[in-house]
C-alpha cells in the first residue's frame, strides 16, 4: 500500500527513509498498514542523523504527479473505451478504476512502409512479423503504469487450484510503461498517463525487423517521433503513431568480399540512414463473452488456435485445438436461411481503383455461396471506405482490402487475420493486393522472373502464403504460350480478361484464408482430364477441388477443347471445410456432428493436404502446379509445353522496334516450368501416398507410391531434365537472350539484380538439375525407396534403389554408352552425379543407409569401366576428353580412399 500512493512516488533513495520514519511516527496515513512491534530503542550513538533529508523532503517534487484538472486544462476531451486528452502534440489517457487489470485487444499494425522487404503500408502486424496482436491490460506498479500482453496459451479451470499452479508457471510479458501524469480525480478516482512517453518507443520490434531485412543497425528515435492521429469511440481507442528509425553508421560492403553476401541497404529511401514506420496502434473492447470454441480436426484445414490446459491430467497431451472462424449466429435460427445477427464485412479501402472494384467484391461474395448452404443468407458483405471517412483500414474494427504501393513485385496478395485466443474468433483481417504484381501482368516483357518454387512453405510460419507469386508466374507461362500460338494479343481485351480472372481468383484464395482456411495442396487432384477440358463443367465446378490450392492454369493442347484457365468459382472441398467450422450446431449435439462432417474426409471430392505435408516432400500429390488426376500426364504435357514455348519463340520474328529481351524471359520461363515440373514428379519416386484418415477408413495413411508409377515418373525426369537432347536451341536464338537495359531484375530498375549481360544456359540448367539430383540421390528417397518392402505385400514387385542409380546412371552418362562428343552442358551434369558418388565412397551423409553406399559404390566402380572403355574411342573433343580423363581419376581415388564411416 506504502508504494501505490500517488502523493509518494518511489523515484529516490531517500524518499524509502523518509517513508519508514513516517511509518515509525504513527502517522496515520499508514495507519491500515500492519506495523511491527517496535525494535529496542537504539544507543545515542547509533541513532543515524536525518537532518539533511529534511530541506529535499520540503521542496516540490518536480516529477510527482500533477492534480488531474491542471494536466488536463485546457485539452480536447474525445469519449470512448478510454476517455482521451489532447493539447497540441501532447495526449493523455484516462484510466478509470475499473479498468485496471481488464483485458483488452491490443493490435500494432503497420500503415505505412517503406515499399520493400515486406515492410509495406497497410500490412497486419503478426507474432514474429512486424507488430501483432494480444490480449493487454494496465496494471499499476508503483508510480509506474504497464502495458501487459497477458499469457493466454496456458490455462486451467478458473478458480481451481490448477489455475494457481499455471499462474505461478507462466509469465506474461511487458509491451510498454509510463509514469502516472497525475493525482487521481478527486471525484472518479480515475488517472491520467501520457500517451506520448507509452507509445513512441519501439513496441512492435521495428528495429529487429529492419535489421532482419538490410543488415544495418536501424534504432528507434523518440525525439522525432509523433502521434499523428488519435480517435476513440465506446468499442476502440486509436492512435497513429510516426516512427522515426535512423542509423547513426552506416555499415558499408567489405573492401574484400567474404563468404557471406553483403546485404543491400534499402533501395526506396532517399538518405538510407533515416526512415519512418506508420504504426496503427488499436486498444479494441474484447467480446464480453468469449465465442463457443468449436475443436479443430486435422482432416479440415483450419488455421488453429492452440491453449495448454492443464484443468485435467486425463488425457495424453494437456494442448487442446481451437478452429480460427468468424462469430456468425443466425438472426431467426427456426428459419433454413437467416441473416446473420452480425455479418462478416469487408471494407474495400478507398485507394483501390474503381475499374477492380467490382472484381475484388465478386471473390469475396463468392464465399457467399458455401455459407448459404448451411443457412447463413449474405453472410459475408463488401463495403466501399468513403473518401472522407475518419477511421483507418488498419485499425482492429475494420476487415479492408487494402491496396499495397510496393517498389518491386513481392508477395502479390496476403490475407492475415487476428484473433481473440481465448476462443479462436476471427477478431480482424485484412486482404492487402501488390499493385505492382498487377502492372506486370500486363506490361510482361519487364515481368521479373523470379525462382519458382515447388514447396511454398518454409517450415516457419504456417500461415505463409505465396499463391499471389504463383498464380503470376503461372499466368505469364500461359499468357507467353498463347501469345506465341497466336491465340492472344498482350494488348487486346483477352489480356485484359486474364489479369482481371486472375485477380478474382487470388481473392477467392485470400479470401479463404481470412475465414480461416489453410491451403489444400490435394485438391488438383480430384477432376479428370476430360472434366477439365470441358468448358461448361468448369465453369461451374472449377478445375479444382478448392480455391485454397496453388492450381496451375489449364492450358489445352493446342486445337483441343479449352476449359477455363483458372478457378471462377469454389469447389467442393470449400463447402464442406466452411461447414465443419460454420454450421450452427447445438452444443449437446456438436461433438457427434462434427465428427460426422470430418468423418467425409475419405470422399474423393473432398481430398486434402496441407503445408506441412507439402514441405515433408514425401507425397506427390501433395503439391503445387499441377493439376488433374493422373499428375504424370499433367507433367508431361507441361514439358511438353516448355519446349513449344521455346519454339514458337525461335521461329516468331518480332516486330521491328520490339526488344529482344522478351526472348530472355521466355527462355527463363520454359526452365522454370521444366524444373519446377521435373522436381515435382520425382517425388514419385521413394513416395508415399500420405492421407489424413482416421480408424474406420477402408483406406491405411501410409501408401507406397506404386512401382509402376515410380518407374514412369523417373523416365519422365530422365527424358526432360537428364536427356541428352533436352536442351537444344538454335545460335541466332541464343544470341539474342539480352537483358532489358532499365528494367535488369525487376520491374522498377531500382537495385540491379543481373549479375551479367550474357545469358548462360549452362549455369542456370545446372541449378535446376542439381536441385533434383540431390532430391534423388539424397538419404531420405534412400530411406523410403528401402523400407518400402516392409509396406509391401509383394516386396519383389516392388521399386528398387538399383533401379533408380542404374537409371540415373544411364541417363546422365549416355554418351559413354552410344558414343560422340559432350558438350558443356552434359560435362556439368555428370559432374554433379559423379559428386555425389564420390561423397557416399569418403564420407558419407550420417543418414545414408548402408545399402545406398554400398550400391553407390558398385554404380562407381561400373562407370569407371564405361569411361575407360569411352576414352578408347576416337571423335572425343580436347574438353570432352579432359573431362573424362578426370573424372577416371577422381572415382579411381575415391574408390581407394578409406571410408570416413559413421557410427560403425
Amino acid at each position: 500500500m506504502l508504494f501505490d500512493s500517488p502523493l509518494l512516488p518511489v523515484t529516490k533513495i531517500y524518499s524509502i527513509t523518509v517513508l519508514f520514519a513516517l511509518a515509525g511516527s504513527g502517522s496515520s496515513a499508514f495507519a491500515q498498514d500492519p506495523v511491527p512491534s517496535p525494535a529496542p530503542a537504539p544507543t545515542a550513538a547509533a541513532v543515524p542523523v536525518f537532518v539533511p533529508l529534511a530541506a529535499p523532503a520540503t521542496r516540490p517534487d518536480a516529477t510527482a504527479p500533477k492534480p488531474f484538472k491542471e494536466v488536463i486544462k485546457d485539452a480536447k476531451v474525445i469519449p470512448g473505451l478510454f476517455t482521451l486528452y489532447q493539447k497540441d502534440e501532447k495526449v493523455w489517457i484516462e484510466i478509470k478504476p475499473e479498468q485496471w487489470d481488464q483485458n483488452f485487444f491490443f493490435a500494432a499494425n503497420l500503415s505505412h512502409g517503406i515499399g520493400e522487404q515486406f515492410i509495406y503500408g497497410g500490412l497486419m502486424g503478426f507474432r514474429g512479423g512486424l507488430g501483432g496482436s494480444y490480449v493487454a491490460y494496465f496494471r499499476k506498479a508503483g508510480n509506474q503504469v504497464q502495458l501487459i500482453a497477458r499469457n493466454t496459451s496456458f490455462t486451467a479451470k478458473l478458480g481451481s487450484r490448477e489455475a494457481r499452479a499455471v499462474a505461478q508457471s507462466f509469465s506474461d510479458s511487458l509491451l510498454a510503461s509510463v509514469a502516472i501524469a497525475s493525482m487521481p480525480h478527486p471525484e472518479y478516482k480515475s488517472v491520467l498517463i501520457e500517451a506520448n512517453t507509452m507509445l513512441l518507443a519501439d513496441i512492435p520490434s521495428g528495429n529487429a525487423a529492419l535489421e532482419r531485412a538490410f543488415r544495418q543497425p536501424y534504432s528507434f528515435d523518440a525525439r522525432n517521433s509523433s502521434i499523428t492521429k488519435v480517435s476513440s469511440e465506446p468499442d476502440q481507442t486509436s492512435f497513429r503513431v510516426s516512427a522515426h528509425y535512423a542509423i547513426a553508421r552506416v555499415v558499408l560492403p567489405p573492401a574484400v568480399p567474404g563468404p557471406n553476401p553483403f546485404t543491400p541497404p534499402p533501395t526506396t529511401l532517399q538518405d538510407i540512414r533515416s526512415l519512418f514506420l506508420g504504426y496503427q496502434y488499436s486498444f479494441a473492447k474484447l467480446p464480453d463473452e468469449p465465442m463457443q470454441a468449436r475443436t479443430a480436426d486435422p482432416r479440415v484445414g483450419y488455421f488453429t488456435t492452440t491453449r495448454w490446459d492443464f484443468t485435467t491430467d486425463l488425457n495424453l497431451l494437456p494442448r487442446v485445438h481451437y478452429v480460427n472462424r468468424w462469430r456468425l449466429e443466425k438472426k431467426d435460427p427456426n428459419v433454413p436461411l437467416s441473416e446473420p445477427k452480425a455479418p462478416i464485412v469487408f471494407w474495400l479501402d478507398r485507394t483501390i481503383p474503381d475499374k477492380y472494384r467490382t472484381v475484388i467484391t465478386d471473390g469475396i461474395l463468392e464465399w457467399n455461396k458455401a455459407f448459404e448452404r448451411i443457412g447463413f443468407k449474405d453472410a459475408i458483405q463488401v463495403k466501399t471506405q468513403p473518401d472522407d471517412a475518419d477511421w483507418d483500414s488498419t485499425d482492429s474494427r475494420h476487415s479492408s482490402v487494402i491496396w499495397m504501393t510496393t517498389a518491386r513485385p513481392s508477395f502479390g496478395a496476403i490475407g492475415p487475420s487476428q484473433v481473440d485466443p481465448r476462443s479462436g474468433e476471427i477478431l480482424d483481417a485484412d486482404i492487402g493486393i501488390d499493385v505492382v504484381r498487377l502492372r506486370n501482368a500486363r506490361n510482361r516483357r519487364v515481368e521479373e522472373i523470379g525462382a519458382f518454387s515447388v514447396v511454398p512453405f518454409d517450415g516457419t510460419d504456417p500461415a505463409h502464403c505465396a499463391y499471389a507469386e504463383h498464380a503470376a508466374q503461372e499466368m505469364g507461362f500461359a499468357m507467353d504460350l498463347l501469345e506465341a500460338r497466336g491465340d492472344l494479343d498482350p494488348d487486346g481485351p483477352d489480356a485484359e480478361a486474364f489479369v482481371l480472372a486472375d485477380l478474382r481468383d487470388v481473392m477467392m484464395h485470400e479470401v479463404g484464408h481470412t475465414l480461416g482456411l489453410r491451403h489444400n495442396f490435394r485438391a488438383s487432384t480430384v477432376f479428370t482430364s476430360a472434366q477439365l477440358a470441358d468448358p461448361a463443367f468448369t465453369a461451374e465446378n472449377g478445375i479444382a477441388g478448392s480455391v485454397m490450392e496453388y492450381n496451375a492454369y489449364n492450358i489445352a493442347d493446342q486445337g483441343k477443347p479449352q476449359g477455363t484457365f483458372s478457378m471462377k468459382t469454389l469447389g467442393p472441398y470449400d463447402y464442406w471445410a466452411i461447414e465443419y467450422a460454420y454450421k450452427p450446431i447445438p452444443a449437446e449435439q456438436e461433438d457427434a456432428e462434427l465428427k460426422k462432417i470430418a468423418a467425409r474426409s475419405s470422399e474423393p471430392l473432398l481430398a486434402f493436404s496441407t503445408d506441412e505435408d507439402n514441405i515433408e516432400g514425401i507425397d506427390p500429390e501433395a503439391s503445387v502446379s499441377d493439376l488433374g488426376s493422373d499428375p504424370l500426364k499433367f507433367a508431361e504435357q507441361r514439358i511438353r509445353m516448355a519446349r513449344e514455348l521455346w519454339e514458337r519463340w525461335q521461329a516468331k520474328p518480332l516486330k521491328a522496334g520490339e526488344d529482344y529481351a522478351v526472348l530472355r524471359r521466355n527462355m527463363i520461363r520454359g526452365l522454370t516450368q521444366i524444373g519446377a515440373t521435373s522436381a515435382r514428379i520425382a517425388k514419385y519416386v521413394g513416395g508415399l501416398t500420405v492421407l489424413r484418415d482416421h480408424a474406420g477408413s477402408p483406406r491405411a495413411p501410409l501408401n507406397p507410391i506404386p512401382a509402376e508409377k515410380q518407374r514412369a515418373a523417373l523416365k519422365l525426369v530422365e527424358k526432360g531434365l537428364f536427356s541428352a537432347d533436352s536442351f537444344k536451341f538454335k545460335p541466332e536464338f541464343m544470341r539474342r537472350l539480352v537483358v532489358d537495359r532499365f528494367d535488369r531484375g525487376d520491374a522498377t530498375g531500382i537495385g540491379i539484380t543481373v549479375g551479367t549481360t550474357d545469358y548462360s544456359l549452362s549455369t542456370q540448367l545446372l541449378a535446376v538439375q542439381r536441385g533434383v539430383l540431390n532430391q534423388l540421390m539424397g538419404e531420405s528417397v534412400a530411406t523410403r525407396v528401402l523400407d518400402s518392402d516392409l509396406k509391401l505385400d509383394n516386396p519383389e514387385k516392388g521399386f528398387k534403389l538399383s533401379e533408380l542409380y542404374g537409371a540415373l546412371n544411364n541417363s546422365i552418362w549416355s554418351e559413354l554408352r552410344v558414343g560422340g562428343d559432350i558438350n558443356i552442358l552434359r560435362r556439368n551434369l555428370q559432374r554433379e552425379h559423379l559428386a555425389h558418388l564420390a561423397n557416399a565412397l569418403i564420407k558419407p551423409a550420417p543418414a545414408m543407409p548402408a545399402d545406398a553406399r554400398s550400391l553407390m559404390r558398385a554404380s562407381a566402380i561400373s562407370l569407371q569401366g564405361q569411361i575407360r572403355f569411352a576414352l578408347s574411342k576416337p571423335r572425343l573433343s580436347a574438353e570432352a576428353r579432359a573431362h573424362l580423363d578426370d573424372s577416371q581419376n577422381t572415382l579411381s581415388e575415391a574408390l581407394k580412399a578409406p571410408l570416413q564411416r559413421t557410427g560403425v
